[in-house]
């Protein structure tokens, strides 16, 4: 892959842009998209984020294969494939100086005259964007997290990692001061407006809402249920109710970018003993064991 020249020098942030034509390494504040870009007038893409630590992509081929697989859902066909743009994010990494980033990565439909119909020769729109990683505090990792729970009224294909992203947003502001808030569906907890959320039962097990439509099958999700189980930790992939968690002696998070985070109160309400428990600091350190092996690979 042959990598453009930088425009915009005079700025230290670069991004990465794909207008459907021409795609270049730019000053962030110069990376901008036509008013006919259909991410723009539908949210009519969807997006992928991935965490770098040490300048290694942690699960990057299984981010990849959710892009692909959200991009197959919605019908858009690009021609960025998995070594080009992981060619871009380790060039932007670099040009960034940042060895430990959150990198997020959306394709849209493209630019084409304003019409609900798809267009038939629009081009994809590609934008990667790099940024410090943010990670949680060490009393957040210490002591745990506060959440709200919120009723989820979102559309019914969340397993999509869809741009279209205005109920989240309304819900995790709603949630403020709260860490996060879990959605309600059904008289069941879904998910979180950014994160999978989970609760510990009184057997031991770890219980989370099953892999379908109805949520966003988190990377972290995936490897850390692996991980549970490789260790003998029973997992349920089952519903479970308000009141379920509100009962349940342990609760947690995950994410990207929070990796997993204890949850200690919910809707006002200590959970367990309210502070984080034995199998959520159990799963905690076989996860940061995991990272750690790639990042000094």
């Amino acid at each position: 892959m042959r990598l453009e020249p930088l425009q915009g020098s005079n700025h230290s942030r670069i991004t990465y842009f794909n207008d459907g034509r021409t795609g270049k390494f730019i000053s962030h504040p110069l990376a901008k998209t036509h008013v006919d870009d259909r991410g723009l007038q539908f949210s009519d893409g969807i997006y992928e984020v991935i965490a770098a630590e040490n300048w290694q992509l942690i699960d990057e081929d299984l981010h990849y294969k959710r892009l692909v697989r959200s991009l197959k859902a919605v019908g858009i066909s690009t021609s960025a494939s998995k070594k080009s743009i992981h060619v871009i994010i380790m060039e932007l990494l670099r040009r960034n100086g940042l060895k430990d980033a959150m990198i997020y990565i959306q394709i849209t439909r493209g630019i084409a005259k304003r019409d609900h119909y798809f267009p038939k020769n629009s081009r994809p729109t590609l934008l990667i964007t790099v940024a410090p990683l943010k990670k949680p505090s060490a009393e957040e990792i210490e002591n745990g997290v506060v959440v709200i729970t919120i009723p989820d009224l979102r559309w019914q294909r969340r397993d999509i990692k869809s741009i279209s992203l205005l109920p989240n947003v309304l819900a995790k502001n709603q949630a403020l001061p709260a860490k996060e808030a879990w959605l309600i569906d059904n008289g069941v907890i879904t998910e979180g407006c950014s994160t999978n959320a989970y609760i510990v039962i009184a057997s031991g097990a770890v219980k989370t809402h099953p892999k379908n439509n109805l949520i966003l099958g988190g990377i972290t999700r995936e490897t850390a249920l692996a991980l549970a189980k490789k260790n003998k930790i029973k997992i349920e992939e089952k519903p479970f109710t308000l009141q379920e968690a509100l009962n349940a002696k342990e609760a947690f998070l995950t994410s990207t970018t929070a990796k997993i985070l204890p949850v200690v109160k919910i809707d006002g309400k200590k959970i367990g003993s309210g502070k984080p428990g034995k199998i959520t600091r159990k799963l905690m350190k076989i996860y940061n064991d995991y990272v750690d092996k790639i990042t000094k690979a």
